[in-house]
């Protein structure tokens, strides 16, 4: 639990921190280029994760990062990110310019505004984002058969593996491991699930 724990958290980290900018562009901004990357994201996001999985093994293979927790987050960061940043983007759709440029003329910059006024008002996007990633990275049996081989470093879903023999089967231990793996989520979402509003910026533009 611990392994799944710092895997996911640290993939919903990095995926959130660097899909929200990533988002933003594609957002507000109309340019060939940025249309071309939002083409190559949906391209990333249609292939399957099996079709990468043995050539990044070779890769990670070579590199060191084979049973190796970083190397595992590494391509969940990968799998995350293209459908995080969609993600983040239609939400930044709903948030208007008019205030970003109120901002502007108060003398925020492009990065103060984004942070200061789109970032803030977009939470629920954000959560949204953290809380798929999280699932997607909690859940994933595939690439951490794949690439980690020690005890020390199996996740949740390869230690529910374990108990299913090729003669039989410990449906208890089974049923007793599925319960806590939904703990963590279930615990997430309860928490979190007040600030899934979208209502938040809804007089924001009163007067105009």
């Amino acid at each position: 639990m611990i392994n799944s724990l710092q895997l996911a958290g640290f993939t919903v980290l990095v995926s959130v921190l660097f899909a929200a900018p990533a988002g933003y562009v594609i957002s507000r901004s109309r340019s060939r280029l940025v249309t071309g990357y939002s083409l190559v994201l949906f391209i990333v996001q249609s292939l399957p994760i099996v079709t990468s999985v043995i050539p990044l093994f070779i890769l990670f293979a070579k590199i060191g990062l084979v049973d190796n927790l970083f190397g595992v987050s590494i391509v969940y960061i990968g799998s995350a990110m293209a459908v995080s940043t969609w993600m983040l983007a239609g939400y930044f759709d709903s948030i208007p310019t008019s205030l970003e440029e109120a901002a502007w003329l108060d003398g925020c910059s492009v990065l103060g505004s984004f942070l200061r006024v789109v970032l803030r008002n977009s939470l629920p996007g954000v959560l949204s984002a953290a809380i798929f990633t999280f699932l997607l990275s909690w859940n994933d049996f595939l690439v951490a058969l794949v690439f980690l081989r020690s005890d020390a470093k199996l996740t949740m879903p390869m230690g529910l593996q374990t108990f299913f023999q090729q003669n039989m089967t410990d449906w208890g231990s089974v049923m007793a491991v599925s319960v806590l793996m939904m703990i963590p989520p279930v615990l997430i979402f309860a928490v979190l699930n007040r600030y899934f509003s979208v209502g938040g910026i809804g007089g924001s533009l009163a007067g105009q």
